[in-house]
This record gives structure tokens, C-alpha cells and sequence, in this order.
């Protein structure tokens, strides 16, 4: 299957860098697993993240922004479930919640 991640983002709120970064994170972690990133620009405190256009992230409901492991864990879980994250997977395996990590 093809996975398509959009990060939408307010562009007034200036959260280009922060959405950068974190499309960076997802395409060095899952070079074989995503195909693509999309950084679609937004208004209105916009944040939000999409796999093939399914809501796992928003700002507004989920509060804040992810930390990426807890994304990386996030989109794992949809493009590679049986991907290792290694020391991700051992802190959050640690902590028990991966709200925690």
C-alpha cells in the first residue's frame, strides 16, 4: 500500500519550521514505508496530521503539538506495525503509556 502524510499547518501562527522538521523525522524513519509528505500551508491555528487522509493528530482536539516519538509510534502503528523504533519502543514498552515517552 501507498501511505501519503499531510502535516497541515498555520502558516500565521509560523509553524513551517516545526512541520518541517517533523516530515523530515517521518521520511529518515520510514524511507521505505511512506511515499510521500505533504506540508499543506493553513490558517486558524491550524495542525494536523493525516495518513491517506485519516486524522492521527490535531492540535485543537489531541492538545498541542506530538512529541515525535509519540508521532513516530502514531504513524507506525498504520504504515509498518511490525517496524522496530528501537530505543522509542523501549521507553514507551518502559513507561507503559506512550503519551509518556
Amino acid at each position: 500500500m501507498t501511505y501519503r502524510v499531510e502535516i497541515r499547518y498555520c502558516t500565521k501562527c509560523k509553524w513551517l519550521l516545526r512541520s518541517a522538521w517533523m516530515a523530515q523525522e517521518l521520511l529518515s524513519t520510514f524511507e521505505d514505508d511512506i511515499s510521500e509528505v505533504a506540508l499543506v500551508p493553513g490558517a486558524n491555528a491550524v495542525f494536523e496530521i493525516k495518513i491517506n487522509g485519516s486524522l492521527i493528530w490535531s492540535r485543537e482536539k489531541d492538545g498541542g503539538f506530538p512529541e515525535i516519538k509519540v508521532l513516530k509510534s502514531l504513524v507506525r502503528d498504520v504504515v509498518a506495525p511490525n517496524k522496530d523504533l528501537g530505543h522509542i519502543d523501549r521507553k514507551l514498552a518502559e513507561s507503559g503509556n506512550e503519551n509518556d515517552a
